[in-house]
């Protein structure tokens, strides 16, 4: 069973962030950003991992330090549950409808981080969070996992709708990405033989 718990402690926030690759899509999160707190459990569900998550941040300066380090926490407890990644599928996309939006997401586990997110959001916020910082989040999780992710919305008119597809694409993407492979067995998926 692949798990991992991660504790990241800054001057700006606490965070306490168990993960379970092979879970039941079961979630526990509090961040104090309710509509975050919502598209994190969407990553649970849509990605079937186990996914506690408990974060402090200074909420009363800004959102920016709380939503950028539980980025970094998950992506964080990902790189760590995933160990050498062997025979894992490593790459994963998902194309997600949702009513007037279409999303997809790319996701590669190749040791890299990088994030391109592309929205036509046309708000400040969404829900109680404030829009332009889903970019911080995935910028967070690609550094502390090790990824690129690569998240594009096609069409939409809600800027909420975008959001979840987003999130809800960005978890089955991720899902397949940390899968293993039978036919890879302990090979990594890598011709360079590292990650």
């Amino acid at each position: 069973m692949r798990r991992a718990a991660i504790k990241r402690n800054t001057r700006e926030t606490s965070i306490v962030v168990k993960l379970g690759i092979e879970g039941r899509g079961r979630y526990a999160i509090a961040t104090g950003i309710r509509f975050l707190d919502h598209m994190l459990e969407l990553v649970a569900r849509h990605g079937v991992f186990d996914l506690s998550l408990r974060a402090d941040g200074d909420l009363d300066v800004d959102q920016h330090h709380t939503v950028e380090d539980v980025g970094i926490a998950i992506g964080e407890a990902m790189a760590s549950a995933l160990g050498t990644r062997r025979g894992i599928n490593r790459a994963g996309y998902f194309v997600m409808p949702m009513d007037d939006t279409l999303a997809v997401a790319a996701v590669d586990l190749g040791g890299r981080p990088h994030a391109v997110v592309d929205l036509r959001l046309k708000v400040a916020r969404v829900g109680d969070l404030q829009s332009e910082l889903v970019q911080d989040f995935f910028e967070g999780f690609a550094q502390g996992a090790r990824a690129n992710v690569h998240l594009k919305v096609l069409c939409g008119r809600s800027s909420h709708h975008q959001v979840e597809a987003i999130f809800k694409a960005f978890g089955r993407a991720l899902r397949v990405a940390c899968s293993k492979d039978r036919q890879l067995g302990r090979m990594l998926p890598s011709t360079k033989g590292l990650l």
